[in-house]
């Protein structure tokens, strides 16, 4: 096994504690957006679970979107009656996930974060997501994605 970075082996802790055994993989080049990612895996672009970080008067959102969509963030708003979810900042992600833009995974974060799953990553059997690093990625299935986040599934775009 390719030794991790550190945020990698956090994320990997996380999903063997909630029983979820696929490999996290370093990939040669940065998969840093889902249609990257989906190239370098040989998958469809909606089958990555692309991690957004967003930011309201509550603080950080996570949604897990299909790389298929683009999340419509007053519709999402308006959904969750969560009144003004903007885009976080390159440092709000970070401190929020520990994690650099691009490379954040549903997991691994210094707390649970409140999340929303794109119900449109249902209709794969399996989903790829960010292993932490812009380098790393790793499969899960959509149930074990809802259950690792504890996340809410809702439409977003």
């Amino acid at each position: 096994m390719t030794d991790l970075p550190a945020r990698s082996q956090l994320v990997r802790d996380r999903l063997r504690e909630e029983g979820i055994e696929g490999e996290i993989i370093v990939l040669p080049d940065a998969a840093s957006t889902a249609p990257l990612a989906a190239a370098a895996l040989g998958v469809e672009v909606g089958a990555i679970a692309n991690s957004l970080v967003f930011w309201s008067d509550d603080g950080p959102l996570l949604v897990m979107t299909s790389g298929a969509h683009r999340v419509d963030t007053a519709a999402l708003s308006e959904r969750l009656a969560i009144p003004g979810i903007t885009r976080a900042t390159a440092q709000q992600v970070r401190e929020a996930t520990g994690q650099a833009i691009g490379g954040v995974a549903p997991c691994g974060h210094p707390e649970r974060l409140r999340t929303v799953v794109d119900q449109d990553l249902a209709a794969f059997d399996e989903i790829w997501a960010a292993g932490g690093t812009p380098h790393t990625v790793f499969p899960m299935t959509f149930d074990q994605l809802v259950r690792v986040t504890g996340g809410t599934v809702c439409r977003v775009d």
